[in-house]
């Protein structure tokens, strides 16, 4: 026999079912504020690791450049005094670089944090041994990290000429040659060496002479192209690029004594 269901029951069991329902739902917003709470400074760190791996880039370029600065400076002088000081090698490499950018950055000490004491010269050979050390800080102390030592190194040469009694004889006269000319110039700017080179139409090339009243006929080496074309007073070769090896001339200043078996340049020569 069926029992009836008062009203007042059926409404208790509609709320329990709720009520049920609710505890068995696994509850999620906590754990998703926890992982995005671990994952935010995650991304941070990694944000401002990134830039200052750029920062210490930045200035290893700008401490390697001051240094070249500084050797030029060094080697400029080195005609009137003996060797070089470190003193003033520091002094370049900051004015190079510039103590604000160095005092910003991450140099232990600023424009005081670069050290020079291990530069040297060569009064024998010449050679100078340039060297630049610093320190990097952390931009945060963490695990008691000391800062990150830096060391920048180059070699430098001074020019000091040549002597003359190896250079020819006191009356060997200088001339100039090529890689691969058969010829001798006395004028550096022969216009065999120092090329007049425009740049024409191909449908004007038909009308157009050289020096000598020759015609201009296609490159052996670039062909000649289609468009534009390159061509140089004295030469008989139309060119189609301005990098053709037949337009570079590679001048080589030699004692006339070291020219034997080249002939002398028709325009120059003489």
């Amino acid at each position: 026999m069926n029992k009836k269901i008062l009203p007042s029951k059926i409404r208790n069991l509609i709320y329990a079912g709720r009520a049920s329902a609710s505890a068995s739902t696994p509850v999620l917003s906590g754990s998703i504020t926890i992982e995005a709470a671990a994952a935010v400074p995650l991304f941070f760190l990694a944000v401002v690791s990134l830039l200052y791996l750029m920062e210490m880039m930045a200035i290893e370029c700008a401490v390697r450049s001051g240094l070249q600065y500084a050797g030029k400076c060094a080697m400029e002088d080195v005609g009137r005094v003996t060797g070089i000081r470190a003193s003033e090698i520091e002094k370049n490499v900051v004015h190079a670089i510039g103590a604000e950018r160095l005092a910003r950055s991450v140099v232990e000490g600023g424009d005081a944090g670069v050290d020079c004491s291990e530069s040297c010269l060569s009064v024998r050979t010449g050679i100078g041994e340039l060297s630049a050390s610093y320190q990097v800080r952390l931009p945060i102390p963490i695990f008691g990290i000391k800062p990150v030592k830096y060391r920048v190194k180059m070699k430098i040469k001074t020019w000091t000429g040549y002597e003359k009694s190896g250079f020819g004889t006191s009356e060997d006269e200088t001339v100039y040659v090529t890689a691969t000319g058969m010829v001798y110039h006395r004028d550096y700017h022969c216009t065999y060496l120092d090329l007049s080179i425009h740049m024409v139409s191909k449908e004007e090339l038909e009308g157009l002479r050289n020096d000598s009243g020759g015609k201009y006929y296609p490159c052996e080496h670039c062909g000649g192209g289609w468009g534009g074309v390159y061509i140089t007073d004295s030469g008989d070769r139309y060119h189609g690029s301005l990098s053709c090896s037949a337009l570079k001339r590679t001048v080589y200043a030699v004692p006339l004594s070291e020219a034997a078996g080249k002939g002398a340049c028709s325009k120059c020569g003489q």
